[in-house]
């Protein structure tokens, strides 16, 4: 059974950083890229970062280039999210994700498993 375990969120305000990570079982972790989306109430999932296979290859959303780094141990089978320079508009669930695709795929509907999510909350 394949198990997506978010940790690391919480309040924090404005400016401030906070590390999420994505605990990973049931799978073979490095034959699958990992992503990372964001959702608050009443709008859809949204990409925020995704990473490949190997480590190769990185892509971010514009909002949160330059301040996010998405990052991932394969001897670990975890997958690491740090949000530095935190902004209000950060504030949402966020969810760890794998797909078996190559690169880093942004859709949602491309990836297969999904963590239940963590809360991030940034004041200002």
């Amino acid at each position: 059974q394949v198990q997506l375990v978010e940790s690391g969120g919480g309040l924090v305000q404005a400016g401030g950083s906070l590390r999420l990570s994505c605990a990973a079982s049931g799978l073979t972790f490095n034959a699958y890229a990992m992503g990372w989306f964001c959702q608050v109430p009443g709008k859809e999932r949204e990409f925020v970062a995704a990473i490949s296979k190997n480590s190769y290859s990185t892509y971010y959303a514009d909002s949160v280039k330059g301040r996010f780094t998405i990052s991932r141990d394969n001897a670990k089978n975890t997958v690491s999210l740090q949000m530095n320079s935190l902004k209000p508009d950060d504030t949402a669930v966020y969810y760890c994700a794998a797909s078996v695709l190559s690169g880093t795929p942004i859709s949602p509907g491309n990836y297969a498993y999904w963590g239940k999510g963590t809360q991030v909350t940034v004041s200002s």
